[in-house]
C-alpha cells in the first residue's frame, strides 16, 4: 500500500549502540545478566501497518533479502502477541524498510519488532500505552524494549529493565557496516568460552563513570569510558574486524568499538564534520563495505507523517 494510503500506519525506530556493555557470568535460564549504556542514534529502520485479512510481511532495504518474512521474524511476532494481548484478530500487512544493519549489533530486529507493536496499535486502535507495549516488548527480546524509549537508558537484567538517564552531549558516530553478520547467541557463546579459557576479561560492573560523562556532556570523557564485554568475542568470531577499528582510530575517532555483538564497529568523533571524514575516509580506503554517520540521542519509536 503506498504512503498516504488510508488507513496506513507508519512508524520510525532508532537503532542502539551499546555505550557500555557488562556481561555477567551465565545463568541456569541460559542468560547472562547486563548492565549496559542504550544509546539511540538517528540511524532508523521504518516499519508500516496497513489494513489486511492476516498478518503478512514485506522487507526493502538493508539486508532485506536476509530477513524471513514469516513468523520467524520478530516483527511478524510482535504483530501476533499484540493481537492475543489484546484479544482482537492479527490482520497487518507490515512493511519493513531497512537502514538498521542486519546481524550487526544494533538492535535492528528488535527495533523492527518495536516499530510493529506501535503500528499495529494503532492501526487496531488498541488503547494500548508505552508500560503495555514496553512489557510485550520485553517479552520479545532483551533489546526490544529501548527502541520504544529511545534516548539513552541503562538496561539491566537481561537488558530489558530500562532506566532513562541524562545526556547532555550531542555524540556524533561512524557506523563502520561489514559484508558479513554475526548473531548474538554466538557472540555470547564465544565470550563464555573465552572466559572459561582465561582468555577475556571479567564483566566490566557498573557505568559510573560513563553517566557522569554523558550528564556533563564532556565528549572526551564519554570517549574515555566506552566499554563492550562482548568485543572479544566479537574479534576472536571476525578477526578482521581489529582492521577496521585501528583504521578508525588512526583517522581520528575519540574512540572505537564493535557495536553490541557486532560485526558493526562504531567510531565516536568530535563532530559532524569529523564524522562525515571518516566515514569517507573508511569507504575510500576499501576498509569497510560502507560506512554511515548518525547522531544521539535519538528519539525512540514515534508514527510518522
Amino acid at each position: 500500500m503506498p504512503a498516504g494510503s488510508p488507513g496506513l500506519i507508519r512508524v520510525r525506530v532508532p537503532a542502539k549502540v551499546n555505550l557500555h556493555l557488562s556481561v555477567g557470568p551465565l545463568r541456569p535460564d541460559g542468560f547472562h545478566d547486563l548492565v549496559t549504556v542504550f544509546h539511540a542514534v538517528d540511524l532508523t529502520d521504518d516499519v508500516t501497518a496497513a489494513p489486511a485479512g492476516a498478518v503478512s510481511l514485506t522487507v526493502s532495504g538493508e539486508g532485506a533479502a536476509e530477513l524471513p518474512l514469516d513468523a520467524g521474524n520478530l516483527a511478524w511476532r510482535a504483530a501476533v502477541l499484540l493481537a492475543e494481548s489484546a484479544g482482537v484478530p492479527a490482520r497487518a500487512a507490515l512493511h519493513i524498510t531497512k537502514s538498521i544493519p542486519v546481524a550487526g549489533g544494533m538492535a535492528g530486529g528488535s527495533a523492527d519488532a518495536a516499530a510493529a507493536l506501535l503500528a499495529c496499535a494503532r492501526l487496531w486502535d488498541l488503547d494500548a500505552g508505552p508500560a503495555e507495549l514496553t512489557a510485550l516488548a520485553a517479552r520479545l527480546g532483551s533489546d526490544a524494549a529501548f527502541p520504544l524509549l529511545g534516548g539513552t537508558a541503562v538496561g539491566t537484567g537481561r537488558g530489558e529493565i530500562l532506566e532513562p538517564v541524562d545526556c547532555a552531549a550531542t555524540l556524533h558516530w561512524v557506523f563502520a557496516l561489514a559484508d558479513f553478520g554475526i548473531s548474538a547467541g554466538d557472540a555470547y557463546r564465544e565470550l563464555d568460552r573465552l572466559r572459561a579459557a582465561g582468555a577475556a576479561p571479567a564483566p566490566a560492573g557498573d557505568p559510573d563513570r560513563l553517566l557522569a560523562a554523558l550528564a556533563d556532556g564532556d565528549v572526551a570523557a564519554v570517549a574515555a569510558a566506552l566499554v563492550n564485554d562482548l568485543e572479544p568475542a566479537a574479534l576472536s568470531l571476525a578477526p578482521t574486524l581489529r582492521a577496521t577499528l585501528d583504521a578508525g582510530r588512526r583517522r581520528g575517532a575519540l574512540a572505537a568499538l564493535v557495536s553490541g555483538s557486532g560485526p558493526t564497529c562504531a567510531f565516536l568523533c568530535p563532530d559532524a564534520a569529523a564524522a562525515a571524514q571518516l566515514a569517507a575516509d573508511l569507504t575510500a580506503d576499501g576498509v569497510v563495505r560502507s560506512a554511515r554517520t548518525a547522531t544521539g540521542p535519538a528519539a525512540g519509536a514515534r508514527v510518522a507523517g
